[in-house]
């Protein structure tokens, strides 16, 4: 029989498991417990899951987690390896229970992110509550640092709960984007609860809310047929090529939940990327600054998503290189508005052997009382699926 339970907020010991030790053949823990006992196996998680798979129907085993055996625990993973009748688990104080509780906060306002030995965060929970609690490890601030690189001061609220349960525990509003390294050891445990200050904008957006240089921006039912045509995912990394203001990656980011690099080469339309980044609160993206074809060769991870919006001949060049770079099942979609470029673009495919899918787009708008004609240059789309070949 094994009996999972959490040594709730403190230090490692056992202090707050209410339970008599004495009466287990085998008490199992972390390494970084405590306690010292004949019977007491201080053990990672890979032994102490060999050990107790070997021994649940021979001893009665106690497995003490930290915490919660409910929250971010290994306790739960181990006991759905377990017949339901030999295992039970005993529920301790989590983390997040602890610091709702000093801080008044409801559960039903807070959404959790896990960056404790992980550096991708959910940006389908990421900011969408009022509150979002992160579970940190010592190089989290530096990660959520990056994640917020256009927001300003005042957009966020951050409290952390340090060493919580400890007789130094501290819990207090801290700057996350100037974090007062020196008083803190980051290296012991610590939480983040961080209070979104502002509302988020409506996720599908009209061209006036963007900052662009004129003609920059991919109007609006274009825009909206591109993200639809590049099928996102949550937290699927896009590449935006030729980014112009932006508009794309960031309804990308609003609409789908996606991670966005932006690749712009003109100075004023960079400001402007920057201006829309910091108006829509835009989370985990970067913006390379230059020549694309000279910059994405030194970027190491993979896109899933790629959206050619501009960069020319150059660009054009390196369509080959992008579909390379595109992760199984990955898409590429590019878009012109030249009969040249396009030729071009057609003539480096089919060079490469890639297949590719076609699609025209012809757009007339009417405006004002007098429904006057305001037609849009005609879009040609070229849809590119990087299939993945399975072995017969």
């Amino acid at each position: 029989m094994v009996t999972i339970a959490g040594n709730g907020m403190g230090a490692y010991d056992f202090t707050n498991v209410n339970l008599d030790t004495t009466t287990y053949d085998k008490i199992i823990c972390d390494q970084n417990f405590t306690e010292n006992a004949h019977n007491i196996l201080k053990l990672k998680f890979k032994d102490a899951k060999e050990y107790i798979l070997q021994n649940y129907n021979k001893e009665n085993i106690l497995y003490i987690v930290t915490g919660s055996p409910l929250f971010f625990s290994a306790g739960t993973l181990l006991a759905k390896k377990l017949p339901k009748d030999e295992v039970k688990i005993i529920n301790n104080t989590s983390s997040k229970s602890y610091l709702l509780e000093k801080l008044f906060i409801s559960e039903t306002d807070v959404n959790v992110v896990s960056l404790h030995g992980r550096t991708a965060i959910d940006l389908t929970t990421f900011l969408v509550n009022k509150y979002t609690f992160v579970v940190c490890d010592k190089l989290s601030i530096k990660r959520l640092n990056e994640a917020m690189a256009y927001f300003k001061d005042d957009s966020i609220t951050t409290t952390i709960g340090y060493k919580l349960g400890y007789e130094d525990e501290i819990i207090q509003e801290v700057n996350l984007f100037d974090f007062p390294k020196e008083k803190f050891d980051l290296d012991q445990p610590f939480v983040l609860i961080i209070q979104r200050n502002f509302e988020h904008k409506k996720h599908v957006c009209d061209d006036m809310e963007f900052e662009t240089e004129r003609g920059m921006i991919t109007k609006k039912y274009k825009r909206h047929l591109s993200l639809q045509n590049l099928d996102l995912e949550p937290n699927q990394l896009l590449w935006d090529i030729g980014a112009g203001s932006g508009s794309c990656g960031i309804e990308a980011y609003k609409r789908y939940k996606t991670r966005t690099h932006f690749f712009e080469k003109n100075e004023t339309r960079v400001e402007f990327i920057k201006a829309n980044l910091t108006n829509h609160y835009v989370c985990d993206c970067q913006l390379f600054i230059g020549e694309a074809q000279e910059i994405y060769p030194s970027l190491e991870e993979n896109p899933q998503r790629i959206f050619v919006g501009g960069g020319g001949e150059k660009v054009i060049a390196t369509l080959p290189y992008l579909y390379e770079r595109l992760t199984e099942d990955g898409i590429m979609l590019i878009n012109a508005i030249t009969l040249k470029h396009l030729s071009q673009m057609i003539e480096v495919l089919n060079s490469a052997n890639i297949a590719y899918d076609t699609h025209s787009i012809s757009l007339t708008t009417y405006k004002g009382k007098l429904d006057l004609v305001e037609p849009e240059r005609q879009l040609f789309q070229l849809k590119i699926y990087k299939k993945t070949i399975k072995e017969s």
